[in-house]
């Protein structure tokens, strides 16, 4: 495992005295999505460089690692100290400097001395990868203009509209219009009289929304609210659209989590997942998914990909309108996410599949079986907090958890707890009770 995490001429100098007999893969942001990765990765004998932005330097040295260690800086997510990761640094934070972190990036492969894979695991780190584009970096995904073609709503939404998909029903707004990447389908006015409230609004492209308000969703009250949300994102310059609040069925929201290659969505490898307990339940992340047994959803899609001409992994994210007694896609996320090793785990390694059409490895998956995912820390704390709430875990599951065997028998995975690979649990209570925050939940 990496010893500790490096600023960035540390590691430099620790990867000039490495040599890699295979392309390292780069993975970022260094937390939950990325241990899933790097432990997907390494179950092939790929070697893992985890980069990530170094932390507030306030309060000392790296977590987990003494603040006087030479070349050590503070660092809060799970990744590094797993046995998957060999080397783990910092490199520029891509929102605040894209030119450094193509800098960065390069200086890392040039200290490796060979090419890399890149696996950007938020969105931020999957744009920056494919807009920097660094030398020496291979793209085991779709290019810049793909990519921003998925994740534009207003895009998006048009290809459900032409492919018959079912999404929620959404109204781009003409006070945003001169931002927007399509035409306008309506004012406030007629919004807010077609949707009623609450509604939400939500904007084309999510990343300067993240930047201005915090969040890539706000759910207003009533005709106040959503005129100063709309006000406030149009000085933004961010076109945004107005959309139904959705009478989501608890425990019904399905993904398809998929590796598309560059041949096209007939040569997939897919599996769908249902998330079935979230923390919050209402609103929360995913703290446990289970496998699914539904074509429909695997059908839309991926036929929704293949219209963007997308390659690469994906989760397209589908909520069942109570309503409408249907499903309908909210969202296509083009990277990993959070449950990665779920897929993973039941015989769809996402990540080695990917790896192996960029490079000279080989991956073909034997088949998927029935699966189970839990985010121990969310699922304890939805037990402990929820008294609504029925542990949906066997007695034999937790057994099972307890003593480790769940990684040799059952079907039951985890997003960080493995005691085959103790030392990012082990961090997580290291950092768990400590009076500051992590910056990402996944």
């Amino acid at each position: 495992m990496a010893a500790q995490f490096l600023s960035t001429e540390a590691l430099l100098e620790a990867l000039a005295d490495a040599s890699f007999d295979r392309p390292p893969a780069l993975v970022s942001n260094a937390h939950v999505t990325g241990l899933g990765v790097a432990r997907a990765l390494d179950a092939h004998d790929v070697p893992v460089i985890a980069l990530d932005r170094a932390g507030d330097a306030e309060g000392g040295g790296a977590a987990g690692t003494d603040s006087g260690e030479a070349g050590a800086v503070r660092h809060d997510g799970l990744a590094p100290p797993s046995d998957a990761v060999d080397f783990a640094g910092a490199v520029s934070y891509p929102l605040d400097d894209l030119d450094g972190f193509r800098d960065d990036v390069e200086a890392v492969v040039d200290a490796a001395g060979t090419e890399a894979v890149a696996f950007g695991c938020m969105d931020e780190w999957a744009l920056a990868y494919a807009e920097a584009d660094p030398d020496g970096v291979r793209l085991p995904f779709a290019g810049i203009d793909t990519l921003d073609d998925v994740l534009n709503k207003s895009s998006l939404y048009a290809a459900c509209e032409a492919l018959g998909v079912p999404y929620p029903e959404t109204y781009r707004l003409a006070e945003t219009a001169s931002a927007a990447t399509r035409e306008p389908d309506a004012g406030v006015d007629e919004a807010a009289a077609a949707l009623g409230f609450p509604l939400v609004v939500k904007p084309e492209l999510k990343r300067d929304f993240e930047e201005a308000f915090g969040t890539n969703v706000i759910e207003v009250a009533d005709r106040g609210e959503f005129e100063d949300v709309v006000a406030a994102a149009s000085d933004e310059g961010i076109a945004v659209m107005a959309q139904k609040r959705v009478d989501i069925a608890t425990g019904r929201d399905h993904s398809l989590a998929s590796y598309v290659p560059p041949s096209g969505t007939g040569d997939a490898l897919a599996v769908v997942g249902n998330a079935a307990v979230r923390y919050p339940q209402q609103f929360g992340t995913s703290c446990l998914v289970e496998t699914a047994d539904e074509p429909a959803i695997a059908e839309r899609a991926l036929a929704v990909l293949d219209d963007a001409g997308y390659h690469g992994i994906s989760e397209a994210e589908f909520v069942f309108d109570a309503d409408r007694e249907e499903y309908l896609l909210l969202d296509v996320n083009t990277r990993p996410w959070k449950w990665i090793s779920m897929p993973v785990a039941a015989g769809a390694n996402l990540p080695m599949a990917a790896y192996a059409a960029v490079t000279d490895a080989a991956y073909e998956s034997g088949g998927t079986e029935p699966t189970r995912w839990v985010s121990l820390r969310d699922y304890l704390s939805l037990l402990a907090g929820d008294d609504a709430f029925w542990d949906q875990l066997s007695t034999a599951d937790w057994r099972r958890l307890v003593s480790g065997a769940f990684e040799r028998e059952g079907d039951l995975t985890t997003g960080v707890y493995r005691p085959s690979d103790p030392a990012p649990a082990a961090k997580l209570f290291e950092t768990a009770f400590v009076d500051r925050d992590y910056y990402c939940s996944c």
